[in-house]
């Protein structure tokens, strides 16, 4: 099968947003793209470089520069016109309901910071999180647009590791540290192990980031109850364990909507 060259991927990106219809949801659609194409850098110069290519491809050497430059775009640039695809195809589910919000300056905004963000993903993984929320925050009102920006710097600041602790708490709301990584892996490493304080640091970003914290009692307007004080009869001459068994954790409100924004896979599942 023959690859198609970095010139075609970039009409097939323009040709796949301009079959949109009807005539609203096709502007709407050709504002999204705008905002999205023009917040990465480097698209401007691949779409200049891959059309100088195809013009002056005799006289330019298969080692040069430019071609390695294209070459290592190319597929990043075909990763780019699949997620636009994908997200599209969601505003067409939304119908005409989201045609107003996908034209709004605040959410076109949304889409700039977005894919910023994308653009910086070292994973599909992260990718497809960046897509899901664009698409999720265009059709949904759960949240507003200054809370949506905070998931959008989540998405750039977190690890993928973080999201492994975030999916495993949102499936078994409760989990103790123990019960997180036993749901991850196998084997629990020493107490001084890397891995103990790697997995440490996870803990602590999320619960200082607002994204998970200990369960605690509620009143019945929402008032959080102190904890009652314990008393030790014998005071242990070790540290807290990495992997402490008798506190649950929960995800905040917040992390919840980051959940419902972000991993559509695990809501379904759950759901």
């Amino acid at each position: 099968m023959e690859e198609e060259s970095p010139l075609e991927i970039t009409n097939q990106i323009k040709e796949e947003l301009s079959q949109i219809t009807p005539t609203t949801k096709k502007r709407a659609l050709e504002k999204f793209g705008l905002a999205a194409l023009g917040s990465i850098p480097w698209v401007g110069g691949f779409i200049s470089a891959a059309a100088s290519l195809k013009t002056e491809e005799n006289t330019l050497k298969t080692d040069s520069l430019q071609t390695k430059w294209l070459e290592e775009h190319e597929i990043k640039m075909q990763k780019l016109g699949e997620t636009l695809t994908e997200i599209s195809e969601s505003f067409e589910r939304f119908g005409e309901s989201v045609d107003d919000r996908i034209q709004s300056e605040e959410y076109l905004d949304l889409v700039r910071k977005s894919f910023r963000t994308w653009d910086f993903a070292d994973t599909d993984e992260k990718r497809k999180y960046v897509a899901n929320l664009i698409s999720n925050s265009a059709g949904s009102k759960l949240c507003s647009d200054d809370v949506v920006r905070l998931f959008i710097d989540w998405l750039g600041n977190y690890h993928e590791s973080h999201f492994s602790v975030i999916r495993e708490i949102y499936s078994n709301p409760g989990v103790t540290r123990y019960d997180i990584w036993s749901g991850l892996y196998e084997n629990k490493p020493r107490e001084d192990s890397a891995e103990a304080d790697l997995y440490k640091l996870l803990i602590r970003d999320l619960s200082t980031g607002g994204v998970i914290r200990q369960a605690r009692e509620t009143t019945t307007d929402g008032q959080f109850l102190r904890k009652r004080p314990t008393v030790n009869k014998s005071q242990s001459r070790t540290t807290e364990s990495a992997f402490e068994n008798t506190k649950p954790y929960v995800l905040t409100e917040l992390g919840k909507q980051f959940v419902h924004y972000t991993m559509n896979d695990v809501v379904e599942r759950i759901g």
